[in-house]
């Protein structure tokens, strides 16, 4: 009789590989040397290797966090009754925390799994779970070391001026030769931010809504939502960022406002300006529904009750027709229909005797041209004041803080911080203002070519441009709204300081010296 052979159940395995970071799993073959070494060992040990579970840098410690891990326990719990062995490449793998080591190592055992690492030898003695802890504890105190020397060299990287976070919108990093990683402007993106944000600081945009759909109307402009619209809190964040000003800080690590290396979008002067509006909220926010068919929509008002006027397509007999109303609860003229055409029409008349004569455009260019003058006299004196103050407010930065040092009270700490921080920013102000060059001779031609092109003909600007071109019109040419009456005129318009002065001029029938 021959000897009965012994049969032997196969061992299925599973292999558990991760990385670091998330470089070493786009550009490394860290995954791949792991998965790799792991077969070998399970082909040594004639396992069946049944799945293999890879893991980025995602999840930290937490090994509840990483989606391969959460994958690998998920289909133990499905194969209920069969035993596995888990393998891993090295035991920092396993998990690099005491407390989730231990965690880790129960839910295996909850599951009937096995774990056998490539570089360490799991034993259940008093002593093998000593040393194992003991590396698992080495594990944890090298992460932690890590990550505090990252963050020192991080921090120390913003006090000196630079960005070391994700790249904000309108941004990219680049490589100098001099400061390393550095951040640079990515057109067309930050060519559109620039707008925005002079936009919402000068009163073109009049609220963040404005800025929103401006910013929306951009194909290039990255867009967060899939109908294609950006969501309001990023809007209220590029508009609180200083970055764009060319300024850093890191306030979680206690890193303050300074001066960055970046190439700002905007000056200080103007992200200040854009933090006040923000602050005073005082601005009437734009409609959301705004429609190109009624321009004058929200600028027109009723003489009647002093509301503004809306307007809608009325459904008739066989097409529709486009009004405007008085839609205020108690008004006399609630509701009554004002045919598009005439309301502006009227306007149109309006808007035409705004444009003044050739005349009068050549007195405007003598006047503009003796208030350049005289503008240029007081700048050089102003930007010696605007250095004196700058000093000044060095020189009580200084004592603030020696007050700061010496003080033990939080409250008093608190009020001297929050002085601090307002002083350090009136600063920044005042530094850059002292700083700007005096205009120079053909920066005039410059200004006054974009001045007189408005004032020459804003009908014709009005009539050809966009709707977002026909709102900036309206806001440069009247100081307040249009008031329309029941009998169908305008009352009389209160136009903005240029052609007041123009129209002042053209009554009094003046005439140019030569």
């Amino acid at each position: 009789m021959g000897v009965p052979q012994i049969r032997t159940e196969e061992v299925s395995a599973l292999i558990y590989c991760r990385v670091s970071t998330t470089k070493q799993k786009l550009t490394g073959s860290g995954l791949d040397s792991q998965e790799y070494r792991c077969r070998q060992y399970a082909e040594s040990k004639g396992y069946n290797v049944e799945m293999v579970f890879p893991d980025d840098a995602s999840g930290g410690g937490d090994f509840l966090k990483r989606p391969g891990m959460c994958g690998m326990l998920a289909y133990l719990d499905a194969q209920r009754g069969k035993d596995y062995v888990v393998i891993f490449d090295d035991l920092k793998r396993f998990a690099r925390d005491v407390e989730f080591h231990i965690k880790l190592r129960r839910e295996f055992a909850n599951r009937g799994a096995k774990i056998e690492c490539l570089n360490f030898a799991f034993e259940d003695t008093p002593e093998g779970k000593f040393i194992e802890t003991i590396i698992a504890a080495q594990g944890e105190l090298e992460r932690d070391q890590n990550r505090r020397q990252v963050k020192q060299k991080m921090t120390a990287r913003v006090e000196k001026g630079y960005w070391v976070f994700h790249a904000p919108t309108g941004y990219k990093f680049t490589t100098d030769r001099i400061h390393r990683k550095l951040l640079a402007p990515d057109e067309p993106i930050a060519d559109y931010l620039r707008e925005a944000l002079t936009g919402y600081a000068d009163g073109r945009f009049r609220s963040q809504a404005e800025v929103q759909r401006f910013l929306e109307s951009k194909p290039d402009f990255p867009k967060d939502l899939p109908n294609g619209k950006i969501r309001a809190w990023k809007i209220t964040k590029i508009l609180k960022n200083p970055i764009y000003a060319g300024y850093v800080q890191a306030k979680k690590w206690n890193v303050s406002l300074r001066r960055g290396h970046h190439e700002p979008l905007i000056s200080f002067a103007t992200h200040e300006k854009i933090q006040k509006n923000l602050a005073e909220g005082a601005r009437g926010p734009a409609r959301a529904d705004f429609s190109e068919d009624f321009p004058l929509r929200g600028f027109v008002t009723c003489s009647e009750c002093g509301n503004h006027m809306t307007g809608a397509w009325s459904k008739g007999k066989y097409k529709y027709y486009a009004y405007y109303r008085c839609m205020t609860r108690g008004c006399s003229q609630k509701s009554k229909s004002i045919a598009r055409a005439k309301l502006e029409g009227g306007f149109e008349d309006i808007l035409k005797r705004l444009q003044p004569s050739k005349r009068l455009l050549d007195l405007a260019i003598a006047m503009f041209s003796d208030a350049w003058n005289s503008r240029l006299e007081l700048a050089q004196a102003e930007r010696d004041e605007w250095r004196r103050q700058a000093e000044a407010a060095d020189k009580s930065l200084l004592e603030l803080i020696d007050r700061l040092v010496e003080t033990k009270n939080p409250t008093v700490v608190k009020a001297i911080e929050t002085k601090i921080e307002k002083l350090e920013r009136e600063k920044f102000a005042l530094v850059e203002k002292a700083a700007e060059p005096l205009p120079n001779v053909g920066k005039f031609e410059e200004c006054i070519e974009l001045s007189l092109r408005f004032l020459s003909r804003p009908w014709d600007i009005y009539k050809n441009g966009s709707y977002a071109v026909r709102q900036t019109v309206l806001r440069l040419a009247f100081s307040d709204p249009l008031t329309f009456t029941p009998e169908g005129v305008y009352g009389t318009p209160k136009t903005t300081l240029p052609f007041k002065v123009l129209g002042h001029f053209d009554n009094q029938k003046c005439e140019m010296v030569l």
